[in-house]
């Protein structure tokens, strides 16, 4: 009853409330990243998959630049991170645009991370079950190791998350969240982080291809 039902009426209740009690902290972090981004933006969108694998526009601030070099290719993301950039990301104000995702019922407050698109076809059937609930703005995974943990790990956990939801639950892991977030424990420096904690190599061969690319790896 709660998974399939109860869930979405409080993520729609919980999500209306928050937007409306800071969405004047919202427009101000806007406001403050268009002018330190350099013209790039306040906000960065990108294809995820959601419930079942339905590709939506996730919603983040935007924590770089978009300067290139001489060849016109986007520079590092080391240097493109701004300074601002890094404080929003580790006190995961980032995230909070996409309680507009959780209103519209793209996300969950509580769910599996959405990843790339590109990872669909390298998922097996078991991972691939990550899919078979709503992503979340915050997760058992997250609260497990956030940007440190395994990628082969996050799936474990997505799929425990997916065979255990319940109002309980998801309770223990808004409490985790906010103590991590306070506590500022179990974070990386961006989507670098990636690279040297996934074992299963998806992150690697994907950031090579966007960066061929010329794409923006911005929160990969």
């Amino acid at each position: 009853m709660y998974k399939k039902n109860f869930k979405r009426v409080l993520d729609m209740l919980i999500s209306s409330m928050a937007l409306l009690l800071i969405g004047w902290f919202i427009l101000f972090v806007a406001l403050f990243l268009h002018v330190v981004n350099k013209g790039a933006g306040a906000f960065f969108t990108q294809d995820r998959p959601g419930k079942d694998g339905k590709i939506f526009k996730v919603i983040k601030f935007k924590t770089m630049t978009d300067e290139r070099d001489e060849n016109g290719k986007l520079l590092p993301d080391k240097q493109r991170l701004t300074k601002v950039g890094k404080v929003v990301r580790s006190l995961s104000i980032d995230e909070l645009p996409q309680l507009i995702n959780v209103f519209k019922g793209d996300m969950s407050l509580i769910g599996p991370r959405p990843l790339l698109p590109q990872y669909l076809p390298l998922y097996t059937p078991e991972q691939a079950r990550r899919h078979e609930v709503r992503p979340g703005i915050t997760g058992w995974a997250q609260v497990h190791g956030r940007n440190l943990c395994k990628l082969s790990d996050k799936f474990n956990y997505d799929v425990w998350y997916v065979e255990h939801c319940s109002l309980w639950t998801d309770i223990r892991i808004i409490w985790m969240t906010v103590m991590n977030v306070l506590k500022r424990s179990n974070i990386g420096e961006g989507s670098g982080n990636m690279k040297e904690v996934d074992d299963l190599g998806f992150s690697e061969r994907i950031r090579a291809m966007r960066q061929a690319q010329g794409i923006d790896n911005e929160n990969l």
